[in-house]
């Protein structure tokens, strides 16, 4: 831990020494909010987000804050170790072009109806009334990347093995459930007349409420799908490198993991929910996957179970320039040469991708340092071929 602040009523335990200033106001609302338990747990990759800062994570008694999850409920990390010890440009470059060709980028979806087997398992649509609105089109979703700083890449790790690592969560349903809460949630806020929640956008549920059940069903659906959407494309891919560079299926279960949720677990003795947004979990004993950008390492991480960051680490590197920074101080050229000249088969085509180069994120390497009390190293990622959305 760098620094514990204390800017509202409860205390903020930094794993960073400093933050942009929206995320320090975020930072202080979430110290006033009214149902906030212990103290607010802030990690190294934090940034501005919606309400909560991205890297936050915040426990509470008996309530559940749809912003404090996101609207990529259950977006994540997979990860798995392949057969293969190295790969050739040639085939490389070809396992890129059919992975762009099997799995729907950006918005695109899938043009016929995935298999059952690919969505959760529910015994009662009526009692979910945003995912049985969506539950048709989730069909067409689930095994599709999206866009922003989603990706699927192929890595060498310090092991000496080929990986390959996919981010991305629930897609259209997510967010769908994310908006239709959040807004009700303000509406009853408003309604209870209490401070300090929906006017910092951190309208809140009560977890025994009917709207607090709901919202608790369907977050975990989402959580479910993001889960299946990953291993969904992670299967395609496998398939892909198989048939373009032989690679095989190993005996290692792929690392399958969120950072966007909320779950009832224990802390300092009482039983909380506990909010994570862009947080991964890390319990002791847990492996987990903590990304940079298409430029620099990922890594595979074991947690250690610090009871002061609610058993969390980052989720990434995080944002030092917001999209439209990048987009207007980066320059295309520098950034391109950059990749080129690591070898990287990367995804910089046109000024739009400026917000995914390497330069719009933090240093990954400092933000593992900062959280050696969270982590322990087990496999140091480097890209050789990214795909984005």
């Amino acid at each position: 831990m760098q620094k514990v602040i204390r800017p509202g009523k409860l205390p903020v335990k930094m794993w960073v020494d400093s933050v942009e200033e929206g995320a320090g106001k975020q930072i202080a609302n979430l110290a006033d909010f009214p149902f906030a338990y212990s103290h607010i747990a802030i990690m190294p990759d934090c940034h501005e987000g919606y309400g909560m800062p991205i890297g936050g994570v915040m426990a509470t008694g008996d309530v559940i804050v749809p912003n404090a999850v996101g609207v990529d409920i259950g977006c994540g990390m997979v990860a798995v170790k392949t057969s293969l010890t190295g790969v050739e440009r040639p085939g490389l470059e070809k396992v890129i072009r059919d992975i762009r060709k099997e799995i729907p980028l950006g918005f695109k979806h899938h043009e016929h109806r995935q298999e059952d087997q690919w969505l959760p398992r529910v015994k009662a649509l009526k009692e979910m009334p945003v995912v049985s609105r969506e539950y048709e089109s989730a069909c067409y979703q689930v095994g599709t990347l999206g866009g922003g700083n989603h990706f699927i890449e192929i890595q060498k790790g310090s092991d000496g093995y080929i990986y390959v690592m996919i981010h991305s969560g629930s897609r259209n349903v997510g967010k769908q459930v994310a908006d239709h809460y959040n807004r009700l949630a303000k509406e009853l806020n408003k309604k209870w007349n209490i401070s300090g929640t929906w006017e910092h956008q951190l309208a809140f549920l009560y977890t025994g409420s009917d709207e607090g059940q709901a919202y608790i069903r369907e977050m975990r659906f989402c959580v479910e799908f993001a889960f299946n959407n990953r291993r969904h494309m992670l299967q395609k891919v496998l398939e892909v490198m198989h048939g373009g560079i032989g690679t095989r299926f190993t005996t290692e279960t792929p690392v399958n993991i969120a950072h966007n949720y909320a779950s009832l677990e224990e802390h300092f003795g009482e039983k909380v929910w506990v909010h994570r947004k862009g947080a991964t979990p890390a319990f002791e004993g847990i492996i987990g996957i903590i990304p940079g950008s298409q430029g620099t390492k990922s890594y595979l991480v074991k947690g250690k179970g610090n009871p002061e960051s609610f058993c969390s680490c980052s989720h990434g590197a995080g944002r030092r320039l917001g999209r439209n920074q990048a987009r207007k101080r980066l320059d295309l050229e520098f950034e391109r040469k950059r990749l080129e000249q690591k070898g990287i088969i990367h995804s910089l085509y046109s000024w739009r991708d400026l917000d995914e180069a390497p330069s719009a994120y933090k240093d990954i390497e400092e933000v593992i340092s900062l959280q050696n009390d969270l982590v322990e190293v087990l496999v140091e990622l480097e890209p050789l071929a990214v795909v984005k959305g």
